[in-house]
């Protein structure tokens, strides 16, 4: 198959995940912790897995997949198709406000990131791209956000990294215009590639990650490790991911 086919076929398996999950919103579900009070998984993060897991070995049946909640497989390569799938980014929104949650799957062919999907699934826009075919949000294609400075952006960062105040983090913030946290990666992703924040920082594990990390480098916008050299989307990172002359202002002031 066709890497244009399956992204089409992909882009439908969101906006069907969507409708599900709307549907489940409106029925109980349990609600657990992993590995802390902070730290919440519900049945409806489980059974999205389970179901995106299905369908992307339906429309791609030799890829390999990586998922939050343990029922991918146990990839240690980025060889061939890899599908990384995030079937509730930002759960504690979910759970305590029922908005500012994403949906996230992203398709990795021999390590470069590929193609990328976010759904934002309260406001119903598919955020998609990649493979030099653009971004776009729905069928409306997005231009690459204004290269702004730090002191004409606002931020987000982290909330535990913002605590700590490691990285020399606190300064950053002062030296930004304002300072935002939303608690979802894929919607922090989303207000980046749009514009509307100027860079994100935080600790990123993969699924996390990869959707935003395609849809950012379409978009020519920098991602960039702060305590590695490179980005490993297999591993947990501390990622900065923003404009360049963000990218510049903060890597001036972090240690």
């Amino acid at each position: 198959m066709m890497l244009s086919e399956i992204d089409q076929r992909v882009q439908n398996l969101m906006w069907d995940i969507q409708k599900r999950t709307l549907q489940r919103m409106k029925e109980s579900y349990d609600v657990d912790l992993k590995t802390s009070y902070k730290d919440l998984v519900t049945t409806v993060d489980k059974e999205n897995e389970q179901y995106l897991n299905q369908q992307l070995r339906k429309i791609d049946p030799s890829a390999q997949i990586i998922s939050e909640e343990g029922y991918g497989d146990r990839v240690k390569s980025l060889n061939g198709h890899v599908f990384i799938v995030d079937p509730i980014d930002g759960t504690m929104n979910f759970v305590m406000q029922h908005r500012n949650f994403a949906i996230m799957v992203a398709l990795y062919v021999d390590g470069k990131p590929t193609y990328g999907y976010i759904m934002d699934v309260m406001n119903g826009e598919l955020y998609h791209g990649g493979n030099g075919t653009g971004v776009f949000v729905n069928d409306r294609q997005i231009n690459a956000p204004a290269n702004n400075n730090l002191h004409d952006s606002l931020m987000v960062v982290n909330a535990g990294l913002t605590i700590d105040g490691g990285h020399n983090v606190r300064e950053v913030e002062r030296q930004a215009r304002g300072l935002r946290m939303y608690g979802s990666a894929g919607i922090e992703m989303i207000y980046v590639v749009t514009g509307r924040i100027g860079g994100y920082l935080s600790y990123l594990k993969p699924w996390d990650l990869a959707a935003g990390m395609v849809l950012a480098k379409e978009l020519g916008l920098v991602v960039k490790g702060i305590d590695e050299q490179s980005v490993d989307v297999l591993s947990s990172n501390l990622v900065l991911v923003a404009t360049k002359q963000v990218t510049d202002d903060v890597l001036e002031l972090v240690n």
